[in-house]
């Protein structure tokens, strides 16, 4: 996978975890930029864990599926988009708005935001693709999302929260058809 490729992903995944911060952001008082860092760091931890966590997942499993890897990995992406794309549309989004962000809240969404990127590492790993740079990728892309969402939480409020999640989900339903094509013959 291209580095291109990588960086899109990246920010496909991110979007989402992007979100979220902007509602952090748009709640918490006291030290902007602490609080930025540190949920950098949860989200950007945790969107860097789970793709070698799903790629170990999927090479357990692979072997299984043989010639369907490919299949299941489009399954998987588009599903996951498709998700997110439903959540676009939903009237609540359950983010956390209170205050007092404590270490389990802030571990909660920092899973919650992050599992998409665990189907994405069982994907890397049913097509044979390597994943840690990837996975350093996708972590660093989502600290400096979250960070900057956070930090421009108090000024965007929830304004782009869904249309940010629906993009998200396109974009990886695009690179699951991409996946499908390639394995097809095509592009």
């Amino acid at each position: 996978m291209n580095i291109a490729r990588i960086i899109i992903l990246a920010v496909g995944l991110s979007l989402d975890a992007f979100a979220v911060a902007v509602a952090v952001g748009a709640t918490i008082r006291g030290s902007r930029l602490f609080q930025a860092f540190r949920v950098g760091v949860y989200f950007g931890g945790f969107q860097a864990l789970m793709p070698p966590l799903g790629w170990l997942a999927g090479a357990a499993f692979g072997r299984l599926l043989g010639p369907l890897q490919s299949w299941l990995a489009f399954a998987i992406l588009a599903a996951v988009g498709l998700k997110m794309i439903y959540e676009s549309f939903r009237l609540e989004k359950a983010a956390g708005r209170e205050n007092n962000y404590r270490r389990t809240v802030m571990l909660g969404l920092a899973v919650a935001t992050s599992l998409d990127a665990l189907a994405v590492g069982a994907s890397f790993a049913l097509l044979g693709t390597a994943v840690i740079l990837p996975a350093a990728v996708i972590g660093a892309v989502a600290f400096l999302f979250s960070f900057a969402g956070v930090m421009g939480g108090e000024i965007f409020g929830h304004l782009g929260e869904k249309k940010l999640e629906l993009l998200a989900g396109l974009i990886l339903i695009g690179v699951a058809l991409k996946i499908l094509f390639e394995s097809l013959g095509g592009l």
